[in-house]
């Protein structure tokens, strides 16, 4: 059953898990939106990382519905983790995991905002194969598998290349969640022809690159669970991306910090040259 589901998604099989990405956020995320207690929101880590009760209840929707269609598969969520830290040592095993941000953006959710989204993505041995990105009130679902392409609402979607002698959009970390040397990497990027802004949804900031409204990301953080599905979209849209080190982002950790994702191979090489301080 395992490798008959994971090849049903490699064949562009994508369908059950949309419909279960669709239902927890109808049945979790939208009937909250707005209309959150101060009771049902708590902070994490700090004033700027924040969850809620549609967070957790999302999550162990997701957990249930994808185990469901994948018997034998764990799942490694933003929830679960912050509960358990040794629940993210599933994405180094051998069993098929399934990456989960309930919602990807949880500010902006809080806030009454739209920019926030929910985000799936199904890997095997540190390899993803196939990421689902919805944001349920922007009526938008961006689908990607590996070898297959992106589309979002069902259309193919490209990447391209940014104008010549246009200035580079790219959306960088908060500076809330850099440390002084990332800060310094980062600051790289004021340069002449480049153009940094604070990210948001880092999801909805991966949909940007791989529809070519955004340029490139500049992320210092490698929770697998924001950067997994938005990475293999970007990707299959055209794009690329590359640590500082010049090498892959390894959702398995370990990576050189910060880390690109861009529209293309250029843009990518050139924001980590700025990166690096050259």
């Amino acid at each position: 059953m395992t490798e008959e589901f994971l090849e049903h998604v490699l064949a562009g099989g994508t369908t059950e898990v949309e419909e279960a990405v669709r239902k927890a956020a109808a049945a979790e995320i939208t009937p909250r939106f707005r209309q959150l207690d101060a009771h049902e929101i708590d902070q994490k880590n700090g004033p700027h990382d924040l969850v809620t009760v549609a967070d957790r209840a999302a999550e162990a929707h997701l957990t249930a519905s994808l185990t469901a269609l994948l018997p034998g598969s764990v799942v490694v969520g933003e929830e679960a983790v912050h509960a358990d830290p040794t629940v993210y040592e599933a994405i180094q095993g051998d069993a098929p995991v399934w990456i989960v941000d309930p919602v990807d953006g949880t500010r902006q959710f809080v806030r009454g905002e739209s920019g926030f989204c929910t985000l799936v993505a199904l890997a095997v041995r540190g390899e993803v194969l196939a990421s689902w990105t919805y944001a349920p009130v922007l009526d938008e679902m961006a689908i990607a598998v590996r070898g297959r392409g992106a589309t979002l609402n069902g259309a193919p979607i490209r990447s391209g290349s940014p104008a010549a002698g246009a200035a580079l959009r790219v959306a960088t970390s908060h500076p809330d969640y850099t440390t002084d040397d990332q800060k310094a990497a980062l600051l790289g990027l004021r340069v002449e022809g480049v153009g940094p802004r604070p990210c948001g949804s880092a999801g909805l900031e991966y949909l940007a690159v791989a529809r070519g409204d955004l340029d490139a990301t500049a992320f210092s953080w490698e929770y697998a669970w924001d950067h997994a599905a938005g990475l293999l979209l970007v990707a299959e849209a055209g794009g690329a991306d590359t640590t500082v080190a010049g090498e892959p982002f390894r959702i398995t950790g370990g990576n050189a910090l910060p880390f690109t994702a861009a529209r293309d191979q250029a843009t990518a090489e050139r924001i980590r040259t700025l990166l690096q301080g050259r």
